[in-house]
């Protein structure tokens, strides 16, 4: 007699599912849905955190902020993973500015038993600095694209990874708040999305974005899209192969 198959059932929060039911069982009294609405701080530049944040839907964008009050992206957090890991591991106060960039749903969970099973957890360590060095990643690679690349690439990249993000929903952003994440004048990214507008592969009126080519966007942009998209699918993966080098196009696990 043919088995019935027990479906697996798949978390909103890819990195809150890999926590396990155990760990996810202990955490739901300490676990609450909120939904914050676009633009929302989340925790300023030197603040102090008291939750960790599971977007499920959401994105947030994390800001690094100048004396001048300049700001500009140096990564974006989705359904992939959270914001406020470092306060559950060590610290407790937030580098960056942490503002809401796509509304959505998200989990809001408490630090103080997230640290507890972080430290009697070999495999919650092991996921959680593999995500932080993820991120990390993230980070430097914007770094890099924020200098060596056109304004035209970066936008590419950026609307990709908010089309992943989005699922492929529209996206309703002002080149104002573009410019103001990619650390570029207004008129630069005026004329780069006008420019993906022309080729076809965007659609773009009165503040409202959507990507209709995602191939030829990817084409467009360099290649930091692809480096970072590697490595967020590959960090869950066990052994975590975040924190294993590639060589040569394969993994190096001397």
């Amino acid at each position: 007699m043919k088995q019935p198959q027990i479906e697996k059932k798949v978390h909103k929060n890819q990195l809150f599912g890999a926590f396990g039911e155990d760990v996810r069982s202990r955490m739901s009294a300490y676990t609450k849905p909120v939904d914050f609405k676009l633009g929302t701080t989340v925790c300023e530049a030197g603040g102090l955190l008291r939750h960790v944040y599971f977007p499920q839907g959401a994105v947030l964008s994390l800001l690094t902020v100048l004396e001048s009050g300049s700001e500009i992206e140096c990564a974006n957090i989705g359904r992939e993973g959270a914001f406020g890991l470092f306060a559950a591991m060590y610290s407790r106060v937030s580098f960056n500015r942490c503002t809401v960039q796509l509304e959505g749903p998200m989990l809001r969970c408490e630090i103080e038993p997230l640290q507890e099973e972080f430290h009697k957890s070999a495999h919650m360590q092991d996921l959680l600095v593999s995500y932080s060095e993820t991120l990390l990643s993230q980070v430097m690679q914007t770094v890099a694209c924020n200098s060596l690349h056109s304004v035209k690439e970066r936008l590419s990249r950026w609307l990709l990874m908010m089309y992943d993000r989005a699922e492929g929903e529209k996206l309703t952003y002002t080149h104002e708040f573009l410019a103001r994440m990619m650390g570029a004048n207004r008129t630069s990214v005026t004329h780069a999305a006008q420019s993906l507008q022309n080729l076809g592969l965007i659609s773009y009126r009165r503040g409202t974005m959507q990507v209709l080519d995602h191939a030829g966007l990817e084409a467009v942009s360099c290649e930091c899209y692809a480096i970072v998209k590697k490595r967020f699918d590959a960090f869950l993966i066990p052994p975590f192969t975040a924190v294993q080098e590639i060589k040569g196009g394969r993994l190096d696990t001397e």
